[in-house]
């Protein structure tokens, strides 16, 4: 029987269009995180993107996908549950990596530039931005 651990993450654009990575453990990625006792999962992905990127004042606008992926823990099987949503910042914030996640950049990406990011990421973190919308 494996632990099911819910998660939310966010795909946040900036006011010019460009989307935010992350680099962590060799591979782009987005924020994401585990959810807290008595949080919401949209609290959970909003302090997520907050504690690992450095940014401020973000807007949630809507809820992407559901994503799950399966890991071994401790020999213990895990099964992740993420909900992602699509999130907005606004003004030019300073992005702050957050170290101790393991997180060595965090950079806004063109989202014409995205594909050659994309290539050697994780199959969920394709399908969130895939569904999207903001590649069509």
């Amino acid at each position: 029987m494996s632990i099911l651990i819910k998660a939310g993450g966010g795909l946040v654009q900036n006011e010019h269009g460009q989307v935010l990575l992350i680099h962590r453990r060799g591979h782009w990625d987005l924020p994401k995180g585990k959810l807290d006792d008595g949080e919401t999962i949209e609290e959970c992905a909003l302090r997520e993107v907050e504690e690992e990127t450095g940014l401020k004042n973000i807007m949630l606008k809507k809820m992407i996908t559901i994503t799950i992926h399966e890991y071994i823990e401790n020999d213990q099987p895990v099964k992740k549950e993420t909900t992602w949503f699509l999130m907005k910042v606004t003004g030019e914030q300073k992005l702050s990596p957050q170290r101790e996640e393991d997180i060595t950049d965090a950079r806004w990406i063109n989202t014409n530039d995205l594909p050659a990011y994309l290539s050697g990421t994780y199959e969920n973190i394709r399908q969130v931005i895939d569904q999207s919308g903001l590649l069509n």
